[in-house]
């Protein structure tokens, strides 16, 4: 993912005492799902702050435990467990997590699947692979993906994966929901506004500490210490997601970490999307299927949907965007 800074005023002026100078900003920075969340809160005083804060992370550590494919404690390991053999029954939630994926999935044609999951062993981002697996094995794993065959039954809210060797995991969608979920909880709490940030998965509600819109960064994917671009947000969310932290190149050509769920293979051609809409869940969704989709397709789909935005930037640095969108450029 790409990094997402969100900007805001920490030092208060004495001098004036109007009231939206007066709120408190605190922040956190926590390592959750395996990857760095940061939670913002503006409030009247720091124990409110830290209130909302931390009522936000009890949210992100429950949806963990209870979508976290490594935990095999999880429903979501349970659901893996039982593929080709029978159904399981889960809790509503992950019922309804697992339902709005496959009308993303049917929405992009498949370009989105958490079936994916089964291709976790043949491609490794860590540094570890060496050379390109072998054909035969990445059509053996992409074989098990398909989102149709999670089959779903809201009478008793139970989750089958039709053959044995499927898998699903919620590596497109799961920081978005937890994202949604977190700002849901603070928001509840007597704050003026929050911000929930993971790992480029951002959520915005209320104003920041001035009363004013909280102003994102989008960072050049060709250093991630540089912005390239800027926009204001008041309950919106941005998604980045983006290959230059991992990949892999063999004979020249890189890899992103993002599979196509239809070819099992990496995509090739993005380097980053940037998604806008009011649900980070959503966005979190849409980076990924942009990103396989392709330039094309990618575009026409996010113009063809209400309140959805996106920026794309190419493997030649070529920054591509949705029709509405509304950036600030450096």
């Amino acid at each position: 993912m790409l990094r997402l800074i969100c900007f805001f005023a920490l030092a208060v002026s004495f001098s004036d005492c109007t009231k939206a100078q007066r709120l408190i900003p605190q922040k956190k920075v926590i390592k959750l799902m395996g990857c760095g969340f940061e939670l913002t809160a503006i409030a009247k005083t720091d124990t409110l702050a830290w209130e909302a804060i931390n009522a936000g992370i009890n949210e992100i550590s429950r949806i963990e435990k209870l979508i976290s494919s490594w935990d095999k404690n999880s429903q979501t390991s349970a659901i893996n467990r039982a593929a080709g053999l029978e159904a399981v029954i889960v809790e509503k939630e992950l019922f309804d997590l697992i339902y709005r994926a496959k009308k993303i999935s049917k929405l992009t044609q498949g370009a989105f699947d958490i079936s994916f999951a089964s291709m976790d062993k043949i491609w490794k981002f860590d540094g570890s692979m060496k050379r390109m697996p072998s054909d035969k094995f990445v059509k053996a794993a992409a074989a098990k993906i398909n989102w149709e065959n999670i089959i779903l039954n809201k009478d008793n809210h139970s989750v089958f994966l039709k053959e044995k060797g499927m898998k699903i995991g919620f590596g497109a969608i799961g920081k978005g929901y937890a994202a949604n979920r977190a700002l849901s909880i603070m928001k509840q709490m007597p704050i003026q506004g929050a911000l929930v940030n993971a790992s480029g998965d951002l959520i915005s509600w209320g104003s920041n500490s001035k009363g004013n819109k909280w102003s994102v960064q989008i960072a050049d994917p060709k250093d991630k210490n540089k912005s390239l671009a800027w926009l204001e947000l008041k309950n919106m969310a941005v998604v980045t997601s983006g290959d230059y932290e991992r990949f892999v190149k063999f004979d020249g050509k890189r890899y992103a970490h993002i599979i196509d769920p239809r070819t099992g293979y990496p995509t090739t051609g993005i380097k980053s999307v940037t998604v806008v809409c009011p649900d980070a869940e959503v966005a979190d969704a849409l980076a990924t299927s942009v990103f396989v989709l392709g330039i094309t397709k990618g575009l026409s789909l996010v113009n063809g949907l209400n309140g959805v935005e996106c920026l794309i930037i190419t493997d030649e640095d070529e920054l591509l965007s949705s029709t509405n969108l509304n950036l600030n450029y450096y």
